[in-house]
């Protein structure tokens, strides 16, 4: 069962205030009805399906008529129709024809903004699992002034949703985890959202781990690239000229630094400073091994 079919089974079985349902309802028969000389309204969610026949009888005490038919092949599921002969019912909810943009008295307040929202993703909205590798949520209209009023309620709630024309249908779409969550607490999909938060949670402190991980592994190739440069210029100026041409200071480096090849420049300065009881930093040890380097890199231009 995919994320979209949970958050629609789950927000298909709330109950709320006359006025919201009112609401609800007016969404979803404006983004999935077809007015000839009934009203037809059709779903691929039979929890969705159920939603429209119980708000519809106990609203206005009609019974719509249900048919189940088959779906193309490639998808083997099932088609909900509702067949409805009262047409009081479009005025009932204010709706015209298909996405038509509703008055301003369905969604005069944030409940029932809500609740317009929560009936246009029945009817047209998908997310995707948390799991997968992007999180996205859209939902598709037919028509570009329906698609932005959509928008506009969305963005009141500070979702930062964006209008997307694809093909000949607009998608309105939000990418961002945080607001995904925020629309799931919008349309009181808690189970939903609490599924989606462990999820997202869980991503991201892997996501951390693996940061953390890639960057301690960059330090260490960096630390053992370091160590290997520093190891063949001091065996060039040992084959060369002899470490006793170095300072004393710079010589007891390249003997530690002989002794600990593998050690980090900061672990190295340590090692010096508790061994030798002559206190270094990591800064002033690598000012020793410039100077090694600088005689290094004079010795190859001469042997060139």
């Amino acid at each position: 069962m995919s994320f979209t079919t949970i958050v629609k089974n789950e927000v298909s079985k709330l109950d709320f205030s006359r006025s919201d349902k009112i609401t609800e309802l007016s969404a979803l028969v404006n983004n999935l009805s077809k007015i000839d000389d009934n009203i037809l309204i059709s779903t691929e969610n039979a929890s969705v399906a159920r939603r429209i026949f119980g708000l519809t009888k106990d609203l206005y005490d009609i019974t719509p008529k249900i048919s189940v038919r088959k779906t193309s092949n490639l998808n083997r599921g099932y088609k909900y129709v509702l067949s409805i002969y009262d047409d009081k019912l479009l005025s009932y909810l204010n709706v015209f024809s298909k996405n038509s943009i509703p008055s301003e008295y369905l969604v005069d307040d944030d409940d029932l903004k809500r609740a317009y929202i929560r009936g246009a993703f029945l009817a047209c909205g998908s997310i995707n699992d948390p799991k997968k590798s992007r999180y996205h949520l859209e939902l598709i209209f037919n028509n570009e002034n329906y698609a932005k009023f959509i928008l506009n309620i969305l963005n009141h709630f500070n979702l930062n949703s964006k209008v997307l024309k694809r093909d000949k249908k607009y998608m309105v779409y939000i990418k961002e985890a945080e607001k995904i969550s925020d629309f799931l607490k919008i349309i009181s999909a808690s189970e939903s959202l609490l599924y989606f938060e462990d999820i997202r949670i869980y991503r991201d402190h892997k996501n951390m781990t693996n940061r953390l991980n890639n960057c301690e592994q960059a330090n260490v190739d960096k630390m053992i690239k370091t160590a290997s440069e520093q190891l063949n210029d001091i065996k060039l100026v040992e084959d060369k000229i002899g470490l006793e041409v170095l300072s004393d200071k710079v010589k007891t480096a390249c003997i530690y630094r002989k002794k600990y090849p593998d050690v980090s420049m900061l672990e190295l300065s340590e090692i010096i400073s508790i061994e030798t009881g002559e206190p270094i930093t990591k800064s002033g040890l690598n000012h020793r091994f410039i100077k090694v380097k600088q005689l290094a890199k004079k010795i190859r231009e001469k042997r060139q």
